[in-house]
C-alpha cells in the first residue's frame, strides 16, 4: 500500500460502483479514511465486504436534508469527491421538463448540496481539495443525444471553477474530471437497453480516437493526484481524461 494520501480524510459519492467504487479504492490503497457514500446499500455493503477498512454510510445526495444529517455526524474532511451521475439519451426534443429537472437534481445539484455542506469544515481547517466528476460530453464537446446530460456536465464545470475563485485565498481547490466513454456497469446498461447492442458498443468505441473505452481505474488515478499534496498549485481545472475526444 502506497501513503501518498496518508491519514487525508476523503468523502466519496457514488461510491457503490463504477468510478466512484474505482475511486474509493484507489484513495484506501493510498492511505486516505475513506467514506463511501451511496443510495444502493447493496452495492456499499459489497464494497465493505471487500475493503473492511473502508466506511460506509447509505446517503441520497439529493437529499439535502440527509446530507447535513450525515456532515453533522463526521469530523475533518481533507477531500471530498463528487461522483454522482444519470445519463439522459436524447436531444432537446426528447427531453421533458421531468427529465430536464431529474438530471439537474442528479448531476449538478447534489454536487451544490454536498460541496455546500462540506466547505465549512475545509474553511476551519484552512485546506481541503473538492474534485466533481464532469463529462467530454459538456461545455467541451457537444455529443449527440445527449442535451440534459451534457448541459447539466456543463454547469458541474462552471460550478468548479466558481467555487475554486471564491476560495482559493483560504487555500480550498476544487477541479473536475471530464471523462469520455469509460467502461462501467451505467455503461453496459445503457448498451444493454439499446435497441441494437452490438452496434452500440461498436458506436461507443469508434467515438474514442484510441479505439477503446476508458476504464474506471484510469479516471481514479487523476483523482487520486488531485486529492494529494503534489496538486496543491492546481485549482479551478477541469483534466479530460478521454481517449483524445477533444483533441
Amino acid at each position: 500500500m502506497s501513503t501518498r494520501l496518508e491519514n487525508k480524510n476523503i468523502i466519496v459519492t457514488a461510491a457503490g460502483q463504477g468510478i466512484g467504487k474505482a475511486t474509493a479504492i484507489a484513495f484506501h490503497k493510498e492511505g486516505a479514511n475513506v467514506t463511501a457514500t451511496d443510495l444502493n446499500e447493496k452495492t456499499l455493503i459489497d464494497l465493505n465486504k471487500e475493503f473492511p477498512e473502508i466506511k460506509i454510510c447509505t446517503l441520497d445526495s439529493t437529499d439535502n436534508a440527509a446530507i447535513k444529517t450525515f456532515v453533522d455526524g463526521i469530523g475533518k474532511v481533507d477531500v471530498l469527491f463528487n461522483a454522482v451521475g444519470f445519463v439522459h439519451h436524447g436531444t432537446v426534443l426528447d427531453c421533458e421538463e421531468k427529465d430536464w429537472d431529474f438530471s439537474f437534481n442528479v448531476n449538478i445539484k447534489s454536487m451544490y448540496f454536498m460541496c455546500k455542506a462540506i466547505l465549512p469544515k475545509m474553511l476551519d481547517q484552512k485546506k481541503g481539495s473538492i474534485i466533481n466528476i464532469a463529462s467530454v460530453a459538456s461545455s467541451l464537446k457537444g455529443v449527440p443525444n445527449r442535451f440534459a446530460y451534457g448541459t447539466s456536465k456543463a454547469a458541474i464545470i462552471g460550478l468548479t471553477k466558481s467555487i475554486a475563485a471564491d476560495f482559493v485565498k483560504q487555500n480550498i481547490r476544487c477541479n473536475a474530471i471530464a471523462p469520455g466513454t469509460v467502461f462501467t456497469p451505467s455503461w453496459e446498461d445503457r448498451v444493454k437497453q439499446s435497441e441494437d447492442p452490438v452496434q452500440a458498443k461498436k458506436d461507443f468505441i469508434a467515438r474514442q480516437p484510441m479505439g477503446r473505452l476508458g476504464t474506471a481505474d484510469e479516471i481514479a488515478s487523476m483523482a487520486v493526484y488531485l486529492a494529494g499534496d503534489e496538486s496543491g498549485f492546481t485549482t479551478g481545472n477541469t483534466f479530460s481524461v478521454d481517449g483524445g475526444m477533444t483533441i
